[in-house]
């Protein structure tokens, strides 16, 4: 055989550059949610890395490892991740972005709480984390007292108002100091109801009676986000106002909520995945924060309750459901 043939036959055998491209891994993004399905999380999720060059199935995986409400089982599949070696971990519950934080300090996280990243220890600065987590934070606790002021413009005549929290939450005692400080200021009486799985649910709306609560504040908790239909409905049976932290519980028949977008604050996780698997540093990514908040309000569950809401609250809606 001559040498030139020896060597074309040789070159045949070897992968072609494209081929050879393809066989790098795909990178693997691991998401560690409270619930344990979340479809609106993973369309946003893939909007997000779409706008950042990044197409599921092409450049990236997407693998979904809800815990269904059961926040003590995020250690566990935090540590699964670890070994699967995921390329990002997205944590959109403060719960799940402490269990993987306390998982890693290698592996990108990105987060989305409704605390400060800084006080629970995720994060160096707002403006420069530090370390290997950032994300996003609505500040969705904070944002309580307006919420209870808002249920006072809804329902002026009441006189105790309940505030539903989930204890495993490690936002609660936040939760529960601000809105307490906040009564303090309109002099409302707070009853604490809490609730942390499906089965004290139930328990915590039938005590409405016996402690005389007048309207509700449900607190701001993925857990209670993920069994938003149940508490609308507990709600509408003992005939309580309720304000709640996303515009979900509200298209689902809730009376009003006060928050950021979710399916926005979900895509602009998406966002940042992308731009960490194109080689930035969650250390140098500042924490994003909403830029807008929104008012709505159910017309339709008002009147079921009874309510006559001023013109005023309801001019300053950003949507009226009839």
């Amino acid at each position: 055989m001559r040498r030139r043939e020896l060597v074309l036959g040789l070159a045949a055998l070897l992968p072609a550059p494209a081929a050879r491209a393809q066989q790098k891994p795909v990178p693997v993004i691991g998401i560690l949610d409270a619930k344990g399905a979340n479809p609106d999380l993973l369309v946003a999720l893939r909007k997000g890395l779409t706008e950042g060059g990044f197409k599921e199935g092409r450049d990236v995986v997407l693998q979904y490892k809800g815990v269904d409400g059961h926040y003590d089982r995020f250690p566990a599949v935090a540590a699964a991740f670890i070994r699967d070696r995921v390329a990002i971990i997205v944590a959109p519950t403060l719960p799940s972005a402490l269990a993987a934080k306390a998982a890693t300090a290698t592996i990108p996280i990105v987060f989305m709480l409704g605390d400060d990243p800084v006080k629970q220890g995720l994060i160096d600065s707002l403006n420069r984390p530090g370390g290997n987590a950032t994300g996003l934070s609505m500040l969705t606790a904070g944002l309580d007292s307006k919420r209870l002021q808002l249920l006072r413009d809804l329902a002026p005549t009441a006189v105790r108002v309940g505030l539903l929290v989930n204890p495993e939450n490690p936002s609660a005692a936040t939760q529960i100091n601000d809105v307490q400080s906040a009564a303090r200021a309109i002099v409302k009486d707070i009853e604490i109801l809490r609730a942390h799985n499906d089965e004290e649910i139930a328990p915590a709306f039938a005590a409405l009676a016996k402690l005389q609560i007048d309207a509700l504040l449900v607190g701001a908790d993925p857990f209670f986000n993920s069994r938003r239909q149940q508490i609308v409905e507990l709600a509408r049976r003992y005939r309580v106002p309720a304000v709640y932290e996303w515009r979900e519980f509200v298209d689902a028949g809730g009376l009003a909520s006060y928050g950021s977008s979710l399916t926005d604050d979900y895509r602009r996780l998406g966002v940042y995945a992308a731009k960490i698997l194109a080689g930035a540093k969650p250390a140098d990514l500042p924490v994003m924060q909403p830029t807008r908040y929104e008012l709505i309000i159910n017309l339709k569950t008002a009147r079921a309750l009874g309510l006559t809401l001023p013109p005023l609250l309801l001019a300053q809606a950003d949507e009226v459901i009839e």
